[in-house]
């Protein structure tokens, strides 16, 4: 093994499943104004650390995550800042009313009301 190579190899078995998982990864975000985006506009994307990061930063602002391997993939081909495609509408549509869902829902906990499924 060169210098190279050993400066590149992980360090232990760990670290390369670490870094395969964060290789597979991938992360997209949208954003949704009412009344001034005519639908959710793809707003990051990224695999790899880079999707590492955007997970990072929504875990830090609070900001739902929903995995949808399928979807985000599709995601990953669009151009940042573009709305989605019509094509898309229902998927995101599903992933919004789970977020809604279970942003209610823990306001219902944190209030001490309960909430019933409809």
């Amino acid at each position: 093994m060169t210098d190279d190579e050993r400066d590149k190899a992980p360090e232990s078995a760990n670290e390369a499943e670490d870094g395969e998982r964060a290789e597979r990864l991938h992360a997209a975000a949208l954003k949704y104004e009412p009344g001034k985006d005519s639908a959710p506009r793809l707003v990051a994307k990224g695999f790899g650390k880079v999707a590492e990061r955007i997970l990072e930063l929504a875990r830090e602002h609070g900001i739902p995550i929903h995995v949808d391997r399928d979807l985000t993939g599709f995601l990953a081909k669009l151009k940042l800042d573009a709305p989605i495609p019509q094509e898309l509408y229902r998927a995101v549509a599903e992933v919004l009313a789970i977020i809604y869902r279970a942003n209610r829902e823990a306001a219902g906990r944190a209030s001490g009301l309960t909430t019933t499924k409809s």
